[in-house]
């Protein structure tokens, strides 16, 4: 019997959620149905809610720094579930992931230099480099048949032509869900040291992958870590991303202290206490919620493949491999990306993440989040349904 109750439809509005509570802010219809950033409709670990609650009964919430027993579970974490033994003192903290390859673009790289990513992808991405004033270098990834590949022969080119001095690495990717096998990491990792390229890989999502895969992490890889930065976090695993904490690993003395620096030029010093001890206690207690979790979304992939194969033509579910989004294609049905938004927004009354936003390969795509209860995933499909048929759209699905 499971242990923990994933199918609970927990209120989320008026918690100050961004995903429920700022619908009109971001222009939606107040009515919408959010199944688009990426965090959980299900509560956390809760060991973590009670190392939260045990914290907050101190009362004491002044500057903090993570002591040993930080570090000591994380590398636990890391080592149990990627394979890789990392040094406790070659981390830096940050509120986050984005935070943290700002910081390294700062840091590491000059205005105008280039940076090259690989779209579609998370579209901070592009924003982090374009904010920064360095220049955007797009290499797209190639969709073989439902599964996208690296076109490696563009990404070298694009590397040489550009003298790119970066590149950000989605692993596992987001929002295609492919899990790098060894062998494609190889390749990168030929290439960026052929053309003495830095890489930031982002292995947020490295805690979310579906049976019949295996993450690798960069760390095995780039072993010497010459030329890699490797960016964790607890925020999508346990569903913490407002308290606001990721690990920067920089085995590199020189390139860790200009990284150091440029975070200290910003402000930013102590991490969130709460960070520090809901992270500590997610890495050493939630092992057992984990594995329910990845169980239940394992499941609730499967309905959505049957549901979306038995009640749609034309419609494709690019399976994904990792993490808890799902790159949904939609150019089957041969109708303009604006005419897709307006069904699934005002019709089907669903905030989902348009696929252009991740890059203009992405037009006629949408990102859907299943990590929620199944009752809430089968409603926004029976909304959608619902709606393609009230626009007489009938010859796309199966009655």
């Amino acid at each position: 019997m499971p242990k923990y109750d994933f199918d609970e439809v927990i209120n989320r509005y008026n918690t100050n959620s961004l995903k429920y509570d700022y619908k009109k802010r971001r222009g939606k219809p107040d009515d919408v149905l959010p199944l688009w950033v990426a965090d959980m409709d299900f509560k956390t670990a809760p060991e973590v809610i009670d190392a939260l609650i045990e914290k907050s009964k101190h009362g004491i919430f002044g500057y903090s720094e993570p002591l040993d027993s930080y570090f000591i579970e994380l590398k636990n974490w890391l080592y149990k579930h990627h394979g890789w033994s990392p040094d406790d003192n070659k981390f830096l903290l940050t509120p986050g992931v984005v935070f943290a390859i700002c910081a390294i673009i700062n840091a590491l790289t000059k205005e105008s230099d280039s940076i090259i990513i690989n779209q579609p992808v998370y579209y901070p991405f592009s924003e982090s480099i374009k904010d920064n004033n360095r220049k955007l270098i797009i290499s797209e990834l190639i969709n073989n048949n439902g599964k996208y590949e690296i076109d490696f022969l563009d990404f070298e080119q694009k590397i040489k032509e550009n003298n790119v001095k970066l590149y950000i690495l989605c692993s596992p990717h987001n929002p295609v869900g492919r899990v790098w096998k060894k062998e494609e990491l190889l390749k990168i990792d030929e290439i960026t040291k052929k053309y003495n390229v830095l890489v930031i890989s982002d292995e947020i999502h490295a805690d979310f992958i579906y049976p019949g895969y295996k993450f690798i992490s960069y760390a095995s890889i780039d072993k010497e870590f010459s030329h890699s930065i490797i960016l964790t976090s607890p925020s999508k695993t346990f569903n913490l991303a407002g308290l606001q904490l990721a690990n920067v690993y920089i085995k590199n003395d020189s390139l860790r202290r200009k990284v150091r620096q440029k975070i200290s030029s910003f402000g930013y010093s102590q991490a969130n206490i709460m960070g520090i001890v809901s992270c500590e206690a997610a890495y050493k207690y939630g092992d057992c919620w984990h594995k329910e979790l990845l169980k239940y979304l394992n499941d609730n992939l499967i309905f959505l493949n049957d549901y979306i194969n038995n009640k749609f033509k034309n419609v494709k579910v690019i399976e994904p491999e990792g993490t808890y989004l799902v790159w949904i294609d939609f150019n089957g049905l041969k109708i303009s990306d604006e005419l897709l938004n307006d069904i699934i927004l005002n019709k089907a009354k669903l905030w989902w993440d348009r696929g252009n936003i991740f890059g203009v390969s992405g037009y006629g795509y949408e990102r859907i989040n299943i990590a929620c209860p199944r009752s809430v995933l089968k409603e926004a499909l029976d909304k959608l349904y619902n709606a393609f048929k009230e626009e007489n759209l009938w010859w796309y699905y199966d009655r």
